[in-house]
């Protein structure tokens, strides 16, 4: 026969297992809410980091292409800059030239020519006289 006391505490042991099984569920429940909420988190942080990464090479792009137009135009610059240079130095060798016919003319007629002097700019361009500015940086040097 099976005793009073063993009942009661087979029930009692059901209930306590009910509520395990219970908490169990809730827990688990509660896990998983936490695990998805956990994986969007994640998932929305990837997202920002792709957006960041997108835009950044599209500036990236950006800085370069202003890059290849800055350096393009200080091409075009320095290669004008070149051509003045070489028809500086070839209208001196012609001024020079001049100066030493009109010499010669001089001394060969006995006439007083008003012959110029090359200034010392033409022949030592370095030294031109050119007001020191500070060179200003700006924000927009690669604006065009």
């Amino acid at each position: 026969m099976m005793n009073p006391q063993q009942v009661s505490s087979g029930s009692e042991e059901d209930q306590k297992y009910a509520n395990m099984d219970d908490r169990k569920r809730k827990r688990m429940i509660s896990n998983r809410e936490s695990a998805r909420r956990s994986r969007m988190k994640k998932q929305q942080h990837l997202d920002e980091l792709i957006g960041q990464v997108t835009k950044l090479q599209s500036e990236n792009s950006q800085i370069v292409q202003k890059i290849n137009s800055v350096s393009q135009l200080y091409v075009s610059v320095e290669t004008e800059n070149n051509v003045l240079r070489a028809q500086m130095m070839e209208l001196t060798d012609r001024l020079r030239s001049l100066n030493s016919v009109l010499q010669i003319v001089e001394e060969a007629s006995g006439l007083v020519m008003d012959i110029p002097t090359i200034p010392d700019a033409l022949l030592e361009p370095w030294q031109l006289p050119c007001p020191a500015l500070p060179i200003m940086a700006t924000s927009d040097v690669f604006q065009f």
